[in-house]
């Protein structure tokens, strides 16, 4: 059996800026794979010619979704890709949220508004406020959240993101946030590390589409509670079986009880630099990965 040869899927952008593929490159070809940093759009990329394909920093995809989606469908019919084409296109619109609470996961309350559906201005009122994003979307893209007694802004941000044929989202805001977000990552199905890191919306009323992500991250040690959400999330997955990493985002809710604000199978950052021996479990994964029949 010849070197394998693994594709580590980036985009123009991602490539510059994802701290976390230089560190996943090396780490393959010291356990002798071959792996190569690849542009999903890349011009006429061989995908069959790589044994597996590691979804990295398509940090472009939510942009280009139709397209993105249409290239991991035809690329999992030559080659592994991992996570899944079906599980990209499940996790590709957070409406999965709203499948994930019917499986009893504990998940932040989410309301989805489509366009040219009906709402209520009650629905952007909360005791703390409210957060507006888009159904599709990464980074915290056109993401703001608005402080109690204002809804009418509130409105105003879902109406546009409506008027733009997106489907809009609006959950309360967790003032616990502010004691920090808790992101813990997985490969293969087990645990592996967490972090956690400073709120992202600190300046209420303010879409900013240039924040930087994950301020003040540090390597955290998750509580058992926390430890169980995300396990519950990760079972209630299609095909959990299948995936080859996850980052499970949490926050505390007002009883101090964690909720789900985010489950990442695309392509979040691992912070494998903050928990080199993350690399040694991804390159665990990746190896068993290869040895999966298509």
């Amino acid at each position: 059996m010849g070197t394998a040869r693994v594709a580590i899927v980036t985009s123009e952008g991602g490539a510059d800026a994802d701290a976390d593929l230089p560190l996943i490159l090396a780490a393959l070809r010291g356990a002798g794979m071959s792996a190569q940093a690849v542009a999903w759009d890349a011009a006429q990329p061989q995908w069959d010619g790589f044994d597996l394909a590691v979804i990295r920093s398509t940090w472009d995809y939510a942009d280009r979704l139709p397209e993105f989606l249409a290239w991991a469908d035809a690329t999992a019919e030559v080659t592994r890709l991992r996570n899944p084409a079906a599980l990209v296109r499940w996790n590709s619109d957070k409406r999965y949220l709203l499948e994930l609470a019917r499986h009893k996961v504990p998940v932040v309350p989410t309301r989805f508004l489509e366009p040219g559906g009906s709402f209520d201005t009650e629905d952007f009122d909360g005791p703390h406020g409210v957060v507006v994003k888009p159904a599709v979307s990464s980074g915290a893209r056109d993401t703001a959240r608005y402080e109690p007694g204002r809804g009418a802004d509130a409105e105003r941000h879902a109406r546009m993101l409506l008027d733009q044929g997106r489907t809009a989202m609006v959950q309360p805001y967790l003032p616990l946030v502010a004691e920090g977000e808790r992101a813990l990552v997985f490969f293969g199905g087990s645990f592996s590390h967490a972090i956690r890191k400073q709120p992202l919306l600190t300046e209420a009323g303010l879409i900013d589409n240039f924040r930087v992500p994950h301020p003040g991250a540090v390597p955290y040690e998750p509580s058992e509670a926390e430890l169980r959400t995300a396990r519950a999330a990760l079972a209630a997955v299609p095909a959990p079986g299948e995936l080859l990493f996850a980052r499970v985002d949490l926050a505390l809710d007002e009883a101090r009880e964690p909720v789900l604000m985010e489950l990442e199978l695309i392509e979040p950052n691992l912070f494998l630099g903050l928990n080199l021996h993350g690399l040694e479990r991804l390159t665990e994964a990746v190896a068993a990965a290869l040895t999966v029949t298509r």
